[in-house]
C-alpha cells in the first residue's frame, strides 16, 4: 500500500526527471543551430571521451550505457569526422585508448559558448549554478553506480 508521502515523492521525482529532459531538449536544440553536432549517442560518447582522455572503449561504452555495436559505430563516425583518435596502449598493445582531437576541443569550445549564452540569463546566481551542478553530479554518479551494480 502506497502512502500519501510515497505518492508525493514519486510525483516530485517524476517532475525532476521531466524538467531535466525539458532543459536537455532546449540545450540540444541550441546545439543543432549553432555548433557542429552529431547524433545524441555520438554526443554522449564524445563528452565521455573529452572528460576521460585515454579511456578504453569498454570503459566508455559502459559509462555511456551503449551496447558495443552502437558504441563502436559512434566512435567510428566520430573518428571519421576528425573528433576522436585511437592509440594503442603503451603497456598493452591489444588495448586501444581513445582521445579527443584538436577539432573536438575547438567544437567543445563552441558548445561551451553556445550553452553558456543559452543559460546565462536563465540562471545567473553563482551559488544557484554551483548548487545545480553539485546536485546533478550527485544524481549522475548514483545512476552510474547503479548501472554498474555498485552499492550506494
Amino acid at each position: 500500500m502506497t502512502t500519501h508521502n510515497d505518492e508525493e515523492q514519486t510525483s516530485r521525482l517524476f517532475e525532476l526527471a521531466d524538467l531535466i529532459l525539458a532543459v536537455g531538449r532546449h540545450i540540444e536544440a541550441s546545439k543543432e543551430t549553432e555548433a557542429e553536432s552529431g547524433t545524441p549517442l555520438e554526443g554522449a560518447v564524445m563528452r565521455y571521451i573529452d572528460r576521460h582522455p585515454g579511456t578504453t572503449a569498454n570503459a566508455a561504452a559502459e559509462a555511456t550505457q551503449l551496447i558495443s555495436s552502437n558504441f563502436s559505430r559512434a566512435v567510428r563516425r566520430l573518428e571519421q569526422a576528425g573528433y576522436v583518435r585511437r592509440e594503442a596502449d603503451a603497456h598493452d598493445a591489444r588495448r586501444v585508448r581513445l582521445y579527443p582531437t584538436e577539432k573536438a576541443r575547438e567544437n567543445l569550445q563552441r558548445l561551451r559558448e553556445v550553452w553558456s549564452r543559452l543559460l546565462e540569463d536563465a540562471v545567473a546566481d553563482p551559488d544557484e549554478i554551483d548548487s545545480a551542478i553539485s546536485t546533478l553530479r550527485h544524481i549522475e554518479a548514483r545512476l552510474v553506480a547503479r548501472t554498474r551494480g555498485e552499492a550506494g
